[in-house]
């Protein structure tokens, strides 16, 4: 197999993040010092001799063979995230709960059992507690923010512990690094969800813990133009991963989506202090507004976890919560509508500010306390505007309740 069909091993952990996201795995000497590096849109990769060809089949982790396995543009993305992350390796999916999907197949058989937090993202449950059933996998949800309820779900048959630090909705965190320990001890694999805080601001792998998965078309991406997801580990493990449900299933990263991926991540570092900054404006707004219940947020005030976010998170993100001081679906509703800087929608982690009402989720005339999560709850997603105006937006819409 030649040179430039084999994914060069992964160097040693690079701390140095400019370097990182501006030139890690851009062989530019390869492709006419061209700044960009190239869009490589090919299904199919070419060998010299049969012999060649049977090498890059006889390792299809390493090989450019197929672009099902391996792309050279999707290539350098492995290679700048696994270094975010710390990692050996990294896998690319063509979304986020692909990527969990994936790990979580790729660990355990029928006849195991998985522990995960209470309140994950959405399509992981359903993937846990709707999916994996049929295939003879049960999971236990416990609350993630004490270790020693993890340690109380174990059974016989645990082989997995699913973690999301902090979630998408309510931020609950988890002590990743005792989670690692007791996981270790009773010979358990874990994943943690890493997309809210990204790889800048929490290191789940240096905290022990085995894969690190990223809803990537949040802040990694950054341009709400991708739908992608990274899964993050050892490379033994990752192979594993390869060979099994990356391979099976096929629902891999798209060059052209790996190409706006790596550009997107060029300004990671600088978007995410400008979120950060923001963030921390329009969080001491909402908590002294008299209007809003309770501010979901690792850094708010009445966080009961703040011990954990100084120590876990060197920052954090853009994403927060609101309880609207209401039982009012109506209420909740003209407030949304009353948005103008924050576009309502789904999702979260691009440029722009979002909003996010539970109640929209439920049939019209719901009534805010049916659900554990109240229909009087709106996610936000702080972006890149002035903090200025989106205090003013939300001054203005709060208004209407």
């Amino acid at each position: 197999m030649s040179d430039e069909q084999r994914i060069p091993t992964p160097d040693p952990p690079i701390r140095d993040l400019g370097y990182i996201l501006n030139h890690l795995g851009e062989e530019r000497a390869g492709y006419h010092g061209a700044v960009a590096p190239p869009l490589v849109q090919s299904s199919i990769f070419a060998f010299p001799t049969v012999a060649e060809m049977r090498l890059g089949f006889a390792d299809e982790y390493a090989a450019h063979l197929y672009t099902r396995g391996n792309n050279p543009t999707v290539a350098i993305l492995r290679k700048k995230v696994a270094a975010l992350e710390g990692a050996e390796d990294c896998l690319a999916f063509a979304s986020g709960a692909a990527a969990m999907a994936a790990a979580v197949f790729a660990s355990v058989r029928a006849g195991d059992h998985v522990l995960c937090i209470a309140k994950p993202y959405s399509w992981t449950r359903g993937l846990l507690r709707d999916l994996l059933p049929k295939f003879g996998v049960s999971t236990s949800f416990v609350d993630g923010t004490d270790v020693a309820n993890f340690e109380n779900a174990i059974q016989a048959g645990t082989r997995l512990i699913v973690l999301e630090s902090p979630n998408t909705m309510t931020y609950e965190q988890q002590d990743l690094a005792a989670v690692a320990v007791l996981a270790r001890r009773h010979g358990l694999r874990t994943i943690c969800d890493n997309s809210f805080a990204t790889p800048l601001n929490q290191s789940p792998i240096a905290q022990g813990i085995d894969l690190v998965v990223h809803s990537a078309t949040k802040y990694l991406n950054g341009h709400s133009d991708v739908v992608a997801g990274m899964l993050c580990g050892s490379e033994a493990i990752l192979r594993e991963v390869f060979k099994g449900p990356y391979m099976t299933f096929g629902a891999i990263l798209s060059p052209h989506d790996a190409w706006l991926m790596i550009r997107g991540l060029r300004t990671l570092a600088v978007r995410m202090e400008r979120v950060a900054a923001s963030t921390a404006r329009v969080l001491a707004y909402v908590e002294a507004h008299p209007k809003i219940r309770r501010v979901y947020h690792p850094q708010a005030s009445t966080s009961e976890q703040a011990d954990l976010s100084h120590r876990q998170l060197k920052r954090a993100s853009g994403l927060l919560s609101i309880d609207i001081d209401t039982d009012d679906v109506a209420a909740v509703e003209r407030f949304c509508n009353a948005l103008r800087r924050f576009l309502m929608t789904v999702s979260w982690g691009g440029y722009e500010s979002l909003a996010f009402p539970v109640c929209a989720v439920f049939p019209a005339g719901a009534t805010v306390r049916v659900t554990p999560i109240p229909l009087s709850l709106v996610r936000l997603s702080i972006g890149l505007e002035d903090a200025d105006d989106l205090i003013a937006d939300l001054d203005q819409a709060l208004a209407r309740v």
